[in-house]
């Protein structure tokens, strides 16, 4: 199984990197929203973590083009972010994003949210 992490917070990225290794997942993260789509393309993960707000293209953005890529489309997002209000769930939610998970959250349960959706690879 593996994972893509897309987060501009470099604190962020390695403690998901880091959980995520430990229980042998596999990840790779990705600081750059503008680099993301072109990394999903190449590694075809099984599933993509992204943050929200991001310098540049949003993570929210990027979820609409993922989803609008024949390619990748079919590939589970997760949206870890700080917008926790009901309509930015709501409008995750109708962009394709198949977990919400508002900041902060617990890096075990987030592993266990991995396993749930992608299985145990």
């Amino acid at each position: 199984m593996n994972v893509l992490v897309v987060d501009d917070e470099p604190f962020i990225l390695m403690m998901i990197e880091d959980k995520l290794k430990t229980s042998q997942i596999d990840v790779v993260t990705v600081r750059e929203s503008r680099d993301a789509l072109e990394r999903i393309r190449k590694e075809q993960p099984d599933l993509v973590i992204l943050d929200w707000m991001m310098p540049g293209l949003s993570g929210i953005e990027l979820c609409r083009m993922i989803k609008a890529d024949p390619d990748v489309r079919d590939i589970p997002i997760f949206m870890l972010t700080a917008k926790g209000q009901d309509a930015d769930e709501e409008l995750g939610m109708q962009c394709g994003v198949s977990r919400y998970i508002t900041k902060p959250f617990s890096p075990k349960s987030l592993v266990d949210m991995v396993r749930e959706t992608v299985g145990n690879g």
